[in-house]
């Protein structure tokens, strides 16, 4: 029998009440991976006509979390970001994603954006659940048809990110 997204998000409320810091997280990673690998629940929910490129399935109204859906169907090379003042979980159902962690290398004054430097890649693979903390700068690459879980720690359609570039870009 297939994982239900009301088992999800009920799983995922349970983890993050028992504990909201890391831990809580890094159980939800868990979850997210079964998820991931679940072929019911991806053809259900991870559908190019409900999930291109972006659908929020679930927001939690007691905790604010969400699970959202992703479809990519063409390559997508995101440029580095972060969520602002929450967190979030990317968890690979189809496809890979090379993701690229950032650090920052001049804090804006206001005016001009973070500049950021590569600090490692990586492969996400389907199964593969990543969690990027608060403040935590990073990119996509995607290069062929890519389906993906992502848990939002609060609705990103309602939260300020910050202003972020790349060094060299911004250098050359």
């Amino acid at each position: 029998m297939a994982y239900t997204l009301e088992q999800l998000s009920n799983d995922i409320r349970a983890a993050l009440k028992a504990d909201p810091g890391v831990g809580g997280k890094e159980a939800v990673c868990k979850l997210v991976s079964k998820v991931l690998l679940d072929k019911e629940f991806v053809d259900k929910h991870l559908t190019s006509e409900q999930c291109k490129p972006r659908k929020v399935l679930y927001e939690d109204p007691e905790l604010g979390f969400c699970i959202c859906g992703h479809v990519y169907e063409k390559a997508a090379h995101g440029e580095p970001h972060d969520h602002g003042s929450s967190w979030a979980i990317y968890g690979l159902a189809v496809g890979d994603t090379e993701m690229t962690d950032w650090r920052i290398v001049k804090k804006s004054d206001g005016t001009s954006p973070n500049l950021v430097e590569p600090v490692k890649s990586y492969v996400l693979r389907p199964g593969d659940a990543h969690f990027y903390d608060v403040g935590m700068v990073h990119s996509p690459k995607r290069d062929s048809l890519t389906k993906l879980v992502r848990i939002e720690g609060a609705n990103l359609d309602r939260i300020k990110r910050s202003n972020i570039k790349a060094a060299s870009k911004v250098a050359a």
